[in-house]
């Protein structure tokens, strides 16, 4: 009888993060078509004494709130928007992701959502050997699974990040329905 030894976990969530890397860019295509490709960093970052902002609480010594503000559009149901958090650092050939999440809060006694992100840990990456060995400067998500929150135009997306997290958004929008088949 043969023993099967199982592999490190750090192998496994490597193995792990690009499947769910793989798996996600195929479901994002088949299930929604993007409307704005990922836009660059957040529209703005937030003054203290914006209008609509007094229900948020201030960002901490060590954060930067980010405010999204959305155009208003019709049928505003068929839209979801998607936060995207990561940083910008030298990367070789492998695919890379940082750990952390993205935390719904809820302001208190207003009842609106906001977002908390927390510190980006290093987190994991393909183990490909890279024949040149060069490194480029690329984006690099962390956040784990997709954030995907509803449109809304008559309110910000505020998020909360760390410094030296950028915040990106992107938006989705539904297809025609279609009739299931019997």
């Amino acid at each position: 009888m043969t023993l099967l030894k199982r592999p490190p976990a750090s192998t496994l969530a490597a193995v792990a993060v690009g499947l769910l890397m793989l798996g996600l860019g195929a479901c994002a295509t088949a299930s929604a078509s993007a409307v704005d490709s990922v836009a660059g960093p957040v529209v703005g970052q937030a003054a203290a004494g914006s209008d609509n902002l007094a229900a948020f609480p201030a960002a901490t010594a060590d954060q930067t709130r980010h405010v999204i503000r959305l155009p208003e559009r019709a049928n505003e149901d068929d839209y979801k928007v998607e936060l995207i958090v990561g940083r910008t650092q030298m990367v070789d050939c492998n695919l890379h992701s940082l750990g952390g999440a993205i935390e719904t809060r809820t302001a208190q006694g207003w009842g609106y959502d906001y977002f908390v992100v927390g510190k980006l840990d290093q987190g994991v990456s393909t183990l490909m050997g890279c024949p040149d060995n060069t490194l480029k400067e690329a984006f690099v998500r962390g956040g784990g699974a997709p954030t995907l929150i509803r449109y809304n135009s008559r309110l910000p997306v505020v998020v909360y990040a760390p410094h030296d997290v950028e915040v990106r958004y992107r938006v989705w929008s539904a297809g025609p329905e279609e009739r299931a088949p019997r």
